[in-house]
């Protein structure tokens, strides 16, 4: 099984968890992505297959330039500035990837567009993984023009790199006919019912992490309840107002709730002795120890919090964050608050209404018990095991 990857932490996570279930069942496992980014998000062990290494001028100014984009400014960038000329640095590496590697089955991500691409060329089997069940729920039906302009990047990249007939055919490389990998329920994403039989919801799948710094562990107060702030790795630099207005919640909560606030010292100042302030987090083993979320709606965000019951708030900032988010306030898992105009009391009101009213709770454990039904990365591993 070779995965091929954008160097995403969000989309390469689960890749490991299904990665190492596999390998525990005996296959061989290879990735295919820009290796510098893979090594820092992939286990010591795991076996790299360089393609695309700093596409767009490196990942770092690419995400500069990202940072402060919202809506169809964030969905332009996302296309022509990250995931075409990725799929175009990626395609030369995969192709030697696949020639070398040999694999029966070629799982691609959804931003990971070389994937499809050089399978079908090559003729090898090849299944999505939806690290995001965002381009699930046909995001631009209410939006054709943006949805015929998506439309037109993929026909675009197409051309480039197919030939005649793919064109003609309309495939889509998000999506194969074959299996898509959807780590996800349809509690969550509210399609119960309403999907393709090859669409297969496995729920969330949490592998291994790299190692955290050390956490402290001795100060979560047993006393209040306890609440974690995190707007994710790649957004944190665009918080600086939300993170007032985390603050301001946190002096107006502060006799029951414990902030543990995952975000940059220098954006942040002095904070009072009930808020912990960390530069990151070992969230999965801290969220057990809580009793709520505050967050960006980022897919594993999200779904790793409703793992463990949590409900959320959450501020959606660009991309599929807003999808997610109208996700969990369907479901009744969470209140949803403006990302940029949130105030120190709206915060607080949203954070109290899911700390204090049972709905969200008993709604985001629902989802629990889905994920935990669904079976994550062992029916990941089953679902490519069947394939024909």
């Amino acid at each position: 099984m070779l995965f091929t990857v954008p160097p995403l932490a969000g989309h390469v996570n689960p890749t490991v968890a299904v990665g190492a279930e596999l390998a525990a069942r005996g296959h061989e496992i290879a990735w295919a992505g820009p290796a510098s980014a893979l090594t820092r998000l992939l286990p010591a062990q795991a076996r790299i297959l360089p393609a695309g290494e700093e596409a767009g001028g490196g990942y770092a100014a690419l995400h500069e330039r990202w940072r402060d984009l919202r809506g169809v400014g964030a969905l332009r960038f996302l296309w022509e500035e990250a995931l075409v000329p990725l799929a175009r640095a990626m395609v030369p590496g995969v192709e030697r990837a696949v020639r070398a590697f040999g694999p029966d089955v070629l799982v691609a991500d959804q931003q990971a567009l070389a994937g499809p691409l050089v399978a079908r060329r090559l003729g090898v089997p090849w299944v999505t993984s939806a690290s995001t069940s965002a381009e699930l729920t046909r995001p631009f039906a209410d939006f054709p023009k943006i949805g015929e302009w998506v439309a037109g990047q993929i026909s675009g990249l197409l051309a480039e790199f197919g030939d005649a007939a793919t064109e003609s055919a309309g495939w889509d490389p998000r999506f194969s006919e074959r299996l898509v990998l959807v780590f996800s329920t349809p509690e969550l994403v509210g399609t119960a019912g309403d999907f393709p039989a090859h669409h297969a919801y496995v729920g969330p799948a949490f592998g291994a992490r790299p190692a955290s710094p050390g956490f402290p562990w001795q100060r979560l107060d047993p006393a209040r309840r306890r609440v974690l702030v995190s707007l994710g790795t790649l957004n944190q630099e665009a918080g600086a107002r939300f993170y007032g207005a985390v603050l301001g919640a946190a002096e107006r909560l502060a006799e029951e709730v414990q902030f543990v606030l995952a975000a940059p010292a220098a954006l942040i100042g002095p904070v009072p002795g009930h808020v912990l302030l960390q530069e990151s987090v070992p969230q999965l083993e801290l969220l057990p120890h809580l009793d709520a979320v505050v967050c960006h709606a980022g897919h594993n965000t999200v779904c790793e919090a409703l793992a463990h019951g949590l409900p959320l708030v959450v501020a959606p900032i660009r991309d599929d964050q807003p999808i997610v988010a109208e996700q969990v306030v369907g479901a009744g898992a969470g209140i949803r608050v403006r990302f940029g105009r949130t105030r120190a009391e709206e915060l607080r009101d949203a954070l109290t209404a899911v700390l204090d009213d049972p709905g969200p709770r008993r709604a985001a454990r629902r989802i629990q018990a889905s994920f935990a039904a669904a079976g994550g990365a062992a029916a990941a591993a089953d679902r490519l095991e069947k394939l024909p």
